[in-house]
């Protein structure tokens, strides 16, 4: 029997890059938020599940299964669930307008704001030049990826029985490598360039693991991040105001410490009408 408690109630959720099936997912965090949430829409904004890794060896625990799970539920209940698959589960992509247990797959999407903004939905691979043009270098920083994810947890495992707390080396190095810094600046502007080319006031993706929100000559450039190293989120209040959700700094909850008891939810991230209710 389900005892979910919403804590947190918006109009739109967005979350991507939560990449189930592989070691590093931060499933057992994202399933403690979307239990936390209440929303009238839902948008998979691609990488939900790693269609790469299940391929060279499966791994799949029951946290993995527990979220598929929660989300065809939230479809069950009314939730609009959007589907917008990545690169890692580009297979979905062949089945773009058919309706799943209630969740519909899309190639991309138009998001109408309750402020009447419209943003473009889209997880953003196809702006990646190594993934539109060298596939086989892709898979080579995919496996490179998972290596330092690997070492991260090793890190912090360390980090932990020294006493610190969770830190991400893979996100420090993220910020501190030159070419890592280039190549997200080169995506942020061409997402944008996209959005501008449709007509749109912004655009939301995925992708690259790095959540940001920042306005681009014109253009609202969003990015929700990712459940492996940042575990973050796109909300859209009840006023079409968005904002980015850091859950495990908000519940002050280490991946690696699940055990810890939960904060409540900033008021900041409450929607004031429905917190009165």
């Amino acid at each position: 029997m389900e005892t979910d408690t919403p804590t947190l109630r918006c109009r739109t959720i967005f979350i991507s890059d939560v990449h189930l099936g592989t070691r590093g997912c931060q499933a057992e965090l994202l399933l403690d938020f979307i239990r936390s949430v209440e929303c009238e829409t839902l948008y998979l904004v691609g990488d939900i599940i790693d269609g790469w890794k299940l391929k060279s060896g499966w791994y799949w625990p029951q946290s993995h299964n527990d979220v598929v799970q929660k989300i065809l539920r939230m479809a069950r209940k009314g939730v609009n669930v959007v589907y917008v698959p990545g690169n890692h589960d580009d297979g979905a992509r062949d089945y773009c307008g058919v309706h799943f247990g209630g969740v519909v797959v899309v190639r991309d999407a138009i998001h109408e704001a309750a402020d009447g903004r419209r943003y473009l939905v889209v997880h953003g691979d196809e702006f990646d030049g190594v993934i539109g043009h060298a596939k086989w270098l892709a898979f080579l920083g995919d496996w490179s990826y998972r290596a330092l994810l690997s070492l991260n947890t090793q890190w912090n495992l360390l980090r932990r029985r020294m006493g610190f707390g969770y830190w991400s080396l893979s996100a420090y190095l993220k910020v501190k490598v030159k070419n890592a810094l280039q190549f997200i600046e080169d995506f942020e502007s061409a997402v944008a360039d996209e959005a501008r080319r449709r007509g749109v006031d912004g655009v939301i993706c995925g992708h690259i693991h790095k959540a940001e929100m920042r306005e681009i000559d014109g253009v609202l450039y969003v990015n929700d991040g990712d459940w492996v190293e940042s575990c973050t989120a796109v909300v859209e209040g009840f006023d079409g105001k968005l904002s980015i959700v850091d859950w495990a700094k908000t519940r002050a909850w280490s991946p690696l410490d699940r055990r810890r008891a939960p904060t409540p939810v900033p008021e900041a991230v409450f929607d004031e009408a429905a917190a009165a209710e």
